[in-house]
C-alpha cells in the first residue's frame, strides 16, 4: 500500500521513511513512530491501517542514524539488538527526524503522532517539544515516566498495560493522578500488547486502544 522515500533532517541527515496514503482526500496526517525493531512489517502495517482510515501515515526510520534499514522481529536476540541500538539514539536527533516527517506530510492538513514502545516515549516528548502537532497518542513508552514533568503543547492520549513489566504501573497511576489534563487508559495486558507479531499481543486491548485512538484522531485532526 505504501512507498519508501528519503527525507532530510535539519542537520542534513538523510533517512528512509515509509509513507502510506489514503484512497481519497486525506482527513489529515499521522506520524507513526517505531518500536526498537525498526520500520518493520508491523509498523508498516500500522501505517497502512491508518491510511485505510483516511490519514496520510508516515513512519520515519529513526534508527537510520545508528543502523540503516533495520527491520527485525521479536526473538530475544532481536530484542537485545534493538535495545542496544536504542541506547545509541539521541532524543534530540529523533525529534529532528520526526520534524522532517511532519514537514513531509504537511499538505495533508492537521497532523497527529502515535508511537509504540520506544516510539511511545518519542511521541510523548514530541508533544511537549515540537510545534505543528494536533495531538499525540503514546503507547507504553518506557521513558515517559523519566520525562513525566514535560508539558505537552497538544492534547495527549496515553495507553499503558496493567501487567507491563517494563513500566511500573503503580508509578504510572500515581503520576496520572497528578495530571488530570491527560487522557489515559490502562489495559489488562502487558508491554507491546498492540503488536500482533509479539507474544504479548492482546487482541481485545489492541482493538479497544485503536478504537479510542481513532476517535481521538477524529476529534483532534478530522
Amino acid at each position: 500500500m505504501g512507498t519508501t522515500l528519503e527525507l532530510t533532517a535539519a542537520d542534513g541527515h538523510r533517512f528512509a521513511a515509509y509513507r502510506a496514503d489514503p484512497p481519497g482526500k486525506p482527513r489529515g496526517g499521522i506520524v507513526v513512530v517505531q518500536e526498537i525493531f525498526g520500520v518493520n512489517s508491523h509498523i508498516r502495517g500500522v501505517a497502512d491501517g491508518f491510511a485505510a482510515d483516511g490519514y496520510v501515515a508516515i513512519a520515519p526510520a529513526l534508527f537510520d542514524r545508528v543502523e540503516r534499514g533495520l527491520d527485525i522481529g521479536y526473538s530475544q536476540p532481536e530484542i537485545e539488538r534493538g535495545r542496544a541500538l536504542m541506547q545509541k539514539m539521541s532524543m534530540d536527533d529523533a525529534l529532528k527526524d520526526v520534524t522532517a516527517a511532519l514537514k513531509a506530510i504537511a499538505s495533508a492538513g492537521k497532523i497527529g503522532i502515535v508511537g509504540y514502545c520506544w516510539g511511545g516515549t518519542v511521541a510523548w516528548v514530541s508533544a511537549a517539544k515540537l510545534d505543528g502537532l494536533a495531538c499525540s497518542a503514546p503507547y507504553y513508552g518506557g521513558g515517559i515516566l523519566a520525562n513525566k514533568d514535560l508539558k505537552p503543547r497538544c492534547p495527549v492520549m496515553l495507553h499503558f498495560g496493567e501487567t507491563d513489566q517494563a513500566i511500573p504501573i503503580g508509578d504510572v497511576r500515581a503520576w496520572l493522578a497528578t495530571r488530570p489534563e491527560l487522557a489515559a487508559h490502562i489495559y489488562g495486558a502487558g508491554h507491546g500488547f498492540n503488536c500482533d507479531q509479539r507474544g504479548s499481543y492482546h487482541a481485545e486491548s489492541a482493538k479497544l486502544a485503536r478504537e479510542r485512538t481513532l476517535e481521538f484522531f477524529r476529534k483532534q485532526i478530522g
